[in-house]
Order: C-alpha cells, then sequence, then structure tokens
C-alpha cells in the first residue's frame, strides 16, 4: 500500500489543517455526529475558492483512498475589532453506519498521528 499523508480538501489540491474535531453520538437513534473545527482555512485566506476547482463536498484522503462527505453544517466564526477576523470554520456531518464510522475514525487516526494530534474522551 502506497503511504499518503493524510489530508483534508474543500478544494481540489488545497490541504487544510484542522484545529479540533468533536465527535458525539445520539443515545436514542445511534446516529454518530461529526464536528471538525479549523482555525483558518488557506481556501478563504488565498481566496482559492476563485481559482481551484470545487469538490462541491468534503474530501478526506488517505493511503485507504478517498471518503467523500457532504457537510450538513458550515458555520463561519468571525471576530476581531471590525468583526472581519476569521477566528475557525465548524464543518459538520453525521455518520449512520458503522462500516463507515469505523473507516471515518482509520482516517482520523492516520490524520492524528501525522499531525500530532492526541484523542481526549470527554464523558459529559
Amino acid at each position: 500500500m502506497t503511504t499518503i499523508n493524510p489530508s483534508i480538501e474543500f478544494f481540489v489540491g488545497l490541504p487544510e489543517e484542522l484545529s479540533n474535531v468533536s465527535l458525539r453520538q445520539n443515545k436514542n437513534t445511534g446516529v454518530k455526529s461529526v464536528l471538525l473545527i479549523f482555525e483558518k482555512l488557506k481556501a478563504v485566506e488565498k481566496f482559492q475558492s476563485f481559482t481551484k476547482q470545487t469538490y462541491g463536498d468534503l474530501r478526506l484522503i488517505d493511503s485507504e483512498g478517498e471518503i467523500s462527505v457532504d457537510p450538513d453544517s458550515l458555520k463561519f466564526i468571525f471576530g476581531g475589532d471590525e468583526g472581519d477576523e476569521l477566528k475557525k470554520v465548524e464543518c459538520g456531518f453525521k455518520i449512520d453506519k458503522n462500516e463507515h464510522w469505523e473507516r471515518f475514525m482509520r482516517f482520523m487516526n492516520r490524520y492524528a498521528e501525522a499531525n500530532g494530534m492526541g484523542y481526549n474522551e470527554n464523558k459529559s
């Protein structure tokens, strides 16, 4: 298997840097929710959205291949003195099949290892 550095892309060929991730499961339905948090987006900072082809979805890429995700929420949070400084971006989506969850977790483990991130469980 070829070694590929795991990446997350909103736009073709422009990997983004994940700042944090929140994983939850609905106790009643079993549906799992993912919230990816980015402190900045290269696509926004460099106006790459106007010069690069968009996927129309989010791509998670690693040595197993690509995972295509259709986010159900994308929230841009601004701050600063003028309120125009991008503070973070939150991208949310749901995963309802166990095999998709397992594949996502394999990707996240590879991404975390490649980018010096750790896992912390919150039991609240």
